[in-house]
């Protein structure tokens, strides 16, 4: 985060904790809100990597899940990067902004995803740089986020999942009916946020989190990072997966979960009336002491209490029986990922 955005959002009440901005001195009512009011963060907490190059696109085909051979302007793709087990080192959208592509990542893994792909670029005509400076990321969800989206690119919003819409100073991608990726040049971006927040209450990334937790969306985190495959992620569900690209790393493992039926352990949506975190390790009675899952990601609930994507052995799930962090830890209350898994 530059120190001119910073100052800015200080100025305007931010709080801010581990890089990120924590609240703006509600984050009871800012949590509230999300439920069915528009609202607006700072999504900082994420960074970019802009491959350039004519090469960038094909370069990055052959790197990761998904298949970017059809990738325009027009629509984003979700994919993920393995290691040569077929576990997820990252997940994150891909887009293009005229001859540039663009990844967006948790920027906690932003500088150590770069390097490792950038050991790939070998001859190929490509390079790789940190974006994050580039472009303010804002997040806009609620009932008014088309039309101030509409407004900030002079154009309407994209409509529909992964769509993307265009304007000179700024750009956007739909993340689902109501929710927004709104990126703004930093010359601009003061004087955005003011034309939002006119509309749209400015919440923290805790909030932001929990609407991504409720979608169901995933998010590979340090703590979490080469411990999924991404079928245990429900990536294939999501539209994170091609079964008929060409190979890139880890594509095997892959393949075979799929054909085989071999994934025992699935992303799933509960809440537990304690603290979770990322990495925290799941049991169940009938596991004994062996872990049964681990909590991906997690996020303050309204009301209180945490909202948890969870990978977990199915058959845990079907008990009722799963706890955090001890075979007596809190219980998970599993509820219905708002997309089907079958």
């Amino acid at each position: 985060m530059s120190p001119i955005w910073n100052e800015f959002l200080l100025a305007r009440g931010a709080v801010f904790a581990d890089g990120a901005v924590a609240h703006f001195g509600d984050p009871a009512g800012e949590l509230a809100a999300a439920r069915d009011a528009t609202v607006l963060a700072d999504l900082s907490h994420y960074g970019l990597i802009v491959f350039s190059g004519e090469d960038a696109q094909t370069f990055l085909h052959a790197q990761i899940t998904n298949d970017l051979r059809g990738l325009t302007a027009e629509r984003a793709v979700f994919a993920g990067h393995l290691s040569p087990k077929g576990r997820m080192l990252a997940n994150f959208l891909v887009m293009k902004r005229d001859i540039d592509v663009l990844v967006l990542l948790p920027a906690s893994l932003r500088e150590a995803i770069q390097k490792r792909l950038s050991m790939f670029i070998l001859r190929s005509k490509v390079k790789a740089r940190d974006g994050s400076g580039e472009w303010v990321r804002l997040g806009v969800n609620g009932p008014d986020a088309a039309r101030l989206v509409g407004e900030v690119l002079g154009s309407a919003a994209p409509s529909g999942l992964m769509a993307m819409a265009h304007g000179t100073e700024a750009f956007a991608l739909c993340l689902g009916e109501g929710r927004f990726d709104l990126f703004v040049r930093p010359e601009r971006a003061s004087e955005v946020w003011q034309q939002l927040q006119a509309h749209a209450r400015p919440v923290g990334a805790p909030v932001w989190d929990w609407l991504l937790v409720n979608a169901g969306v995933p998010s590979v985190l340090p703590a979490t990072q080469d411990q999924f495959v991404p079928q245990m992620a429900n990536m294939e569900v999501l539209g994170g997966v091609s079964f008929s690209k060409g190979c890139y790393p880890g594509q095997e493992i892959v393949a075979r979960s799929q054909y085989l039926g071999k994934v025992k352990r699935r992303l799933y949506l509960a809440h537990v009336d304690a603290s979770a975190h990322p990495g925290d390790e799941l049991y169940a009675a009938e596991q004994g002491d062996q872990a049964v899952g681990v909590v991906a990601n997690a996020a303050p609930a309204p009301g209180g209490g945490w909202d948890v994507l969870a990978v977990v052995l199915g058959p845990s799930v079907e008990a009722g029986q799963v706890h955090l962090k001890a075979r007596d830890g809190a219980p998970l209350a599993f509820r219905p990922l708002p997309y089907p898994t079958a």
